[in-house]
């Protein structure tokens, strides 16, 4: 667990705003999309794996040796979504790196920290397909990623002439390491808090019938995000405001005197913020079904 209790249980609170589950920290979730001010923050939560990508987010607590490896894969479904965004966005996050971002810095001085990147690096596999898409899509100003722990720099150019991202990658968070860099972002003057962002909510909401929880890909087809969708988004938010609902714990936090036992998260709790969330949205609570019959089960109460 590390320190990582001591934000959930309330002990430490961030001393910025920190886009992540506790006090003063905010989780994008598998993906999304929020506002710091009047800046677009993106992100992708998640380890590509192609044996993962096109199933569905079927793991549910208490997770199996099987699950526990493959819930923090990176699924298609989220990505979709994010391929949707049409509108500007600032700052992307991801935990991998983009296939092909070591095309675009110093790929000598690289391999001198890391030599065993190379044959990923010759093979174009080093990093995520999915990123790679993504970042050809949105072509945000700047991309921060982690993962390979280490320091890396790249600069793309979208086309000729075309807009550029400025891509970097941090080391571990450990001493001698480096792990942390400022970046001076423009900005119009505040007030610098997380709020919603209206389209992301309206994508949301567009795409949450075929969201998968079971094995089974989610099936896109050819729909598309309506100006009506935005609309009925931004009429919700004119009410009710755009900041995020406030964090509340789910279960016990750690104690570190304390043995954990499997028994203590046999069942998932809900989330009152995803719940508060899905109620703005007005969206169904489906994340307690336990599988697929459970599921089916659901939907055939709805359609009743």
């Amino acid at each position: 667990m590390g320190s990582f209790w001591k934000y959930y249980s309330g002990q430490e609170v961030a001393p910025l705003p920190t886009v992540f589950i506790a006090p003063n920290i905010y989780s994008l979730g598998f993906a999304g999309v929020i506002k710091f001010g009047n800046i677009r923050i993106g992100g992708l939560s998640g380890i590509y794996n192609a044996r993962d990508y096109h199933l569905g987010h079927y793991e549910r607590p208490p997770y199996n040796e099987n699950d526990i490896q493959s819930v923090y894969h990176v699924r298609e479904y989220d990505v979709n979504k994010l391929m949707q965004v049409k509108e500007p966005i600032d700052i992307f996050l991801s935990h991998d790196w983009p296939i092909g971002i070591t095309d675009f810095g110093d790929c000598e001085k690289l391999l001198e920290v890391k030599p065993y990147f190379k044959k990923e690096m010759e093979t174009k596999t080093l990093g995520s397909k999915a990123a790679a898409d993504l970042l050809e899509r949105l072509k945000p100003p700047y991309w921060f990623s982690a993962h390979l722990h280490c320091k890396f720099a790249a600069s793309v150019q979208h086309e000729e002439n075309g807009p550029v991202t400025k891509f970097l990658a941090l080391d571990k968070c450990l001493p001698g390491r480096k792990f942390l860099q400022i970046v001076d972002i423009p900005s119009e003057p505040g007030p610098y808090e997380i709020q919603y962002d209206e389209e992301w909510l309206a994508i949301t909401r567009k795409f949450n019938s075929i969201f998968p929880l079971t094995r089974d890909t989610a099936l896109f087809g050819n729909e598309q995000l309506e100006k009506e969708d935005h609309e009925w988004v931004k009429n919700k938010l004119a009410t009710r405001g755009t900041k995020p609902f406030d964090f509340v714990q789910t279960v016990p936090p750690y104690n570190p005197n304390q043995s954990m036992s499997r028994a203590s998260c046999s069942r998932q709790p809900r989330n009152p913020q995803t719940v508060s969330l899905l109620q703005l949205l007005e969206l169904p609570y489906l994340l307690d079904a336990a599988d697929v019959d459970e599921i089916e089960l659901l939907e055939d109460d709805a359609d009743a």
